[in-house]
């Protein structure tokens, strides 16, 4: 068996782990971040549970750090009482990122976890099944509901050789982008194996997987080797450590091979982080800002090499540097050994340990900038300035790059040799344990409104094609993140006046105005954040279903846990026979979830196009009774 399969056979609840079929697992641990936590909250006050069922569950407060006003504040002390009331631990703003802290102080190889955050596989780095999905899903799990999903196929990554000088992590997994493209791991997860595997620290594998998310994977996993026994013990938990390894003879359902040695840095052009080129073609551009930080890239080791880069010298003229440790034991220990020092020596900008610029939460470069970022996702307008172009890159390429003003690539350049330390720094007097606040008062500010149910899906539906979309359309079109929306995640009524923005300005008044109807959208609709909001706001605009080619994994699931049908065309080619106003309706729509077949009438051009539903028996009595909690009530 395979490491991915082992996992899963030790976690099986229901169903043949066989993929394509539906299965559940048991869940052991979850993680929560506030940007999707509030709602998540919302949803597990409303399964009725009491205590959490999961061995660990933790409330990380990490995304909405701005405080302009008292909106974020007021969700933070809801996310804590909350937490605390039902057995959730929680780690107070400042403390860190929540991948970042999770891996450092819970993590433990061979359990599974689950996110309401898509960069949740980051776990995988020590050999945890991690997984990202709705906080719909992961209210359910707290409860000690199993997670259902469709078994995925398992990727062999096979690692071989080791990386030369001024090639690191990063450039992995912009080469597995660039061989597998944005939507190439949807259905699979990617099992990293092979010789090249021994010579990774758990920081640089944990980079890897947690930009496996942009494969649109299920998951990424590495064995858990003698480098994650030393990573648990240098954290002082050398107990949480069991040795997990594929079988000598695994099978896989697909292979790769990727030669460490062969590799070049690379970068993740505008606006896709499957947009790769080798940073040696890029070489020459000038940068206006570069941003070191986020899940993907704030560990001790890469911001070790930052500083070591930097020692000594000074950030060029016409660029904005900001460095966003990880963690405060990160940020700690580099006060501690001088490597703070030489950073802000140099001329860098010192952001707290949060998410930061990665989700848009600050740091917007000028108008038509370029802007160099160790983050995971560059998508249009991520970062709140619609005309700068985004560029994700390594620790070591943003460095150098920082210092020369211009886009350089760190080959050939003297680089230092960082090793892991044997100890980190442990102080977890701002993670908050349950068991310490019996009997707290829940608070609930004057932002939290109620989020919108699902109506039991009727015979008929009607409406208009209310915007038709091209192919890749993320969550950050659907449900925009940025400073301004962030703290009103836990008011869908105000962000509905911004869905589809992105696309078209005009598409919340258009919705709202002809009360609902459908999305018409390309390939992979949906990929990115596992933000439920992208299903919630559409559902409170009255969107009755989306009509896709295909689907991102995550999103496909927030809309049928919130009663809004997935469909897809069985013929690829008919995408072009519907346009934005044709006015559409599918008949026997019960039926259709039935037996999984639809005919969309387009009235207006009196034609009809076949429509698929492609999913399991339980998520379509799910959607006929208007979603996940809906059907859990009748049970």
């Amino acid at each position: 068996m395979n490491l991915t399969q082992k996992i899963i056979k030790a976690h099986l609840v229901s169903g043949n782990p066989i993929p394509g079929e539906e299965i559940a697992i048991r869940i052991d641990q979850t993680l929560t971040q506030d940007s999707t936590g509030t709602m998540a909250y919302l949803q597990f006050e409303a399964t009725g549970t009491g205590k959490v069922k999961t061995e660990r569950s933790v409330a990380y407060i990490d995304h909405n750090m701005l405080q302009a006003s008292q909106l974020n504040a007021d969700d933070h002390a809801y996310i804590q009482s909350v937490a605390l009331a039902h057995g959730i631990y929680v780690s107070k703003p400042g403390n860190g990122i929540c991948h970042q802290v999770h891996l450092e102080r819970f993590g433990k190889p061979g359990k599974t976890l689950l996110g309401s955050d898509s960069h949740t596989p980051t776990g995988g780095g020590i050999g945890m099944l991690a997984i990202g999905a709705g906080g719909l899903d992961v209210a359910l799990a707290m409860g000690g509901a199993p997670f259902y999903l469709v078994c995925p196929k398992v990727v062999n990554v096979e690692l071989r050789g080791r990386l030369n000088k001024g090639v690191t992590a990063k450039d992995i997994i912009l080469k597995v982008l660039e061989t597998l493209t944005t939507a190439g791991g949807v259905g699979k997860v990617m099992e990293y194996t092979g010789d090249g595997v021994k010579y990774l620290t758990v920081p640089e594998r944990a980079t890897v997987t947690n930009m496996g998310a942009e494969l649109g994977a299920t998951t990424s996993v590495f064995p858990a080797d003698e480098k994650a026994r030393e990573f648990l013990k240098a954290q002082g938990r050398e107990e949480d450590y069991t040795p997990m390894y594929a079988d000598a003879d695994a099978t896989y359902d697909e292979h790769i091979v990727i030669d460490l040695a062969e590799l070049k840095p690379l970068a993740a052009c505008p606006h896709s982080p499957g947009n790769i080129k080798p940073v040696s073609e890029l070489a020459g551009k000038k940068v206006d800002q570069i941003c070191i930080g986020s899940c993907t890239n704030s560990s001790y080791l890469d911001l070790m090499k930052v500083a070591a880069v930097l020692k000594g010298k000074t950030v060029a003229p016409g660029v904005s540097l900001t460095v966003s440790p990880g963690s405060r034991q990160v940020l700690t220990m580099l006060a501690e050994n001088g490597a703070l020092a030489d950073m802000i020596a140099a001329g860098a900008r010192v952001l707290e340990c949060a998410c930061g610029p990665c989700i848009g939460n600050g740091q917007s470069p000028k108008q038509g900038a370029v802007s160099l970022r160790t983050f995971n996702r560059n998508f249009y307008n991520r970062s709140g300035t619609p005309s700068a172009d985004v560029y994700l890159v390594s620790p070591e390429t943003a460095a150098v790059s920082a210092l020369t003003g211009v886009i350089t690539s760190p080959e050939g350049i003297k680089l230092p040799d960082i090793k892991m330390p044997k100890k980190f720094l442990i102080n977890d007097n701002l993670i908050l344990k349950p068991e310490d606040f019996e009997g707290g008062e829940i608070v609930r500010g004057d932002n939290i409104k109620p989020f919108p149910k699902g109506k039991a899906l009727g015979e008929t539906l009607t409406g208009e094609a209310l915007i038709k979309l091209g192919d890749d359309i993320t969550t950050d079109h659907i449900m925009p993140s940025n400073a301004a929306l962030l703290a009103y995640r836990s008011n869908i009524p105000y962000l509905s006046d911004y869905c589809l923005s992105n696309c078209d300005k005009d598409f919340p008044a258009r919705a709202k105005e002809l009360g609902g109807g459908f999305i018409v959208a390309g390939s992979n609709y949906g990929q990115g954040s596992s933000r439920e909001h992208a299903a919630l706001v559409p559902l409170y605009l009255g969107i009755k279903a989306v009509i896709a080619k295909s689907f991102a994994r995550i999103h496909k699931d927030n809309l049928m846990n919130n009663g809004i049908l997935p469909l897809v065309f069985v013929d690829a080619g008919d995408y072009d026979k519907i346009e934005q106003g044709d006015k559409l309706r599918i008949d026997d729509a019960l039926n259709g979830v039935d037996n999984g077949t639809f005919a969309l009438v387009n009235e207006t051009k009196g034609i009809t196009v076949p429509l698929r539903l492609e999913c399991g028996a339980r998520q379509k009595n799910m959607l006929i009774c208007g979603g996940s909690l809906n059907s859990v009530a009748r049970k």
